[in-house]
C-alpha cells in the first residue's frame, strides 16, 4: 500500500532504527511526504536526509533502512 504521508507512528519506527545506529535524533530530516523512489543521503552539516519510498510497502523498507544507513555512512553493525 502506498503512502500518501509519513504520521508520527512512521517516524518514531525509523527512530527505532537510528536510535539503534547510535543517530541523534537531531541529526535527521525526516519528510513529512514520501517520494517515489524514496533516498538517503548525507546534507550540509552531516545531517541525514531519509526520504520513505513512496511506493514501496513501508515494513519492508523499513527492513532495509538500517543496512542502507551503515553503507551510506559507513557505520559498524549494532551490538
Amino acid at each position: 500500500m502506498a503512502l500518501k504521508a509519513i504520521t508520527l507512528n512512521e517516524i518514531e519506527r525509523i527512530f527505532t532504527v537510528t536510535d539503534a545506529l547510535g543517530i541523534s535524533r537531531e541529526a535527521l530530516v525526516i519528510p513529512l511526504r514520501p517520494e517515489a523512489p524514496g533516498r538517503l543521503r548525507l546534507i550540509k552539516d552531516g545531517i541525514l536526509e531519509i526520504v520513505v519510498d513512496r511506493d514501496q510497502d513501508f515494513e519492508q523498507w523499513l527492513t532495509r533502512l538500517g543496512p542502507a544507513i551503515q553503507a551510506l555512512m559507513d557505520l559498524p553493525e549494532p551490538d
